[in-house]
C-alpha cells in the first residue's frame, strides 16, 4: 500500500477505536465486582446550586451542572433545570452504535416505569439529527425527552467521550454513578435506590 492510500487507513481506525463503540464492556470496563473503583463513577461532592435564586421542579435549588439548555431531535426547546429536585439518567447515545440500540428498550422501560418519580433524558451525538430522529423512531424511544447534541456540548459538560454511556445523578445533581451498562442491565436498580 502506497502512503498516501495507507493514512487515511489508519486514521479511520484510531477514530474507530477512540469512539467506543467496538470497546469491551465486560468487567474489565469497570463495571463488574472485581473491577477497581473508578474516580468517575464514585459519588462526587454535592454540586453548588447556579444561582441560589433559581429553582427547578417542585421549588428544588438548580445545580450547576443542571443550568443549561438544549434542543430535542424533534426541535423542542429543553431546559435542564426542569431535572432539579429529582434522580436523573442521563443516556449518551449514537445513532450508529449497535451498543446503544441495545439499550434501547431497557432505557425506555426505566423512563415509563419511573414517570414522575426520576428523569430520563437521552443524549444523542456523534451524527446529524436526520439520523438521531430515525434511531428513536426504530427503537420506539420517544417516551422521553432526546436531545440532539450534534456539537457535544452536553457530552462535554458531564464529560462524557464516548457512546453507550449513562451517568446518573441523585435528586440533589450529584453524579452517583457513571458508565457502562450492557443492554441497560441494572440500569432499574439503580433507579429504585435512588427513589427509595
Amino acid at each position: 500500500m502506497r502512503p498516501r492510500t495507507l493514512a487515511p487507513a489508519i486514521l479511520a481506525a484510531a477514530l474507530l477505536a477512540a469512539t467506543g463503540c467496538a470497546a469491551d464492556e465486560g468487567p474489565a470496563a469497570g463495571t463488574g465486582a472485581d473491577a477497581a473503583p473508578s474516580t468517575a463513577s464514585a459519588p462526587a461532592q454535592s454540586p453548588a446550586p447556579s444561582d441560589p435564586g433559581k429553582s427547578g421542579a417542585a421549588g428544588a435549588q438548580v445545580p450547576a451542572v443542571l443550568d443549561f439548555t438544549a434542543t430535542t431531535v424533534d426541535g423542542n426547546p429543553f431546559d435542564a433545570t426542569a431535572l432539579a429536585g429529582k434522580p436523573t439518567v442521563l443516556w449518551f447515545w449514537a445513532p450508529w452504535c449497535p451498543k446503544c440500540k441495545a439499550q434501547a428498550a431497557e432505557t425506555a422501560k426505566v423512563a415509563a416505569d419511573y414517570t414522575g418519580k426520576a428523569n430520563v433524558v437521552g443524549v444523542a451525538g456523534l451524527d446529524k439529527n436526520t439520523a438521531m430522529k430515525d434511531f428513536v423512531t426504530d427503537t420506539k424511544t420517544g417516551g422521553f425527552p432526546q436531545l440532539s447534541d450534534e456539537k457535544g456540548e452536553v457530552w462535554k459538560r458531564f464529560k462524557v467521550t464516548e457512546q453507550s454511556r449513562y451517568v446518573i445523578l441523585d435528586k440533589d445533581g450529584k453524579t452517583v454513578f457513571e458508565g457502562v451498562l450492557p443492554a441497560g442491565k441494572g440500569l432499574a436498580e439503580k433507579v429504585a435506590g435512588l427513589t427509595g
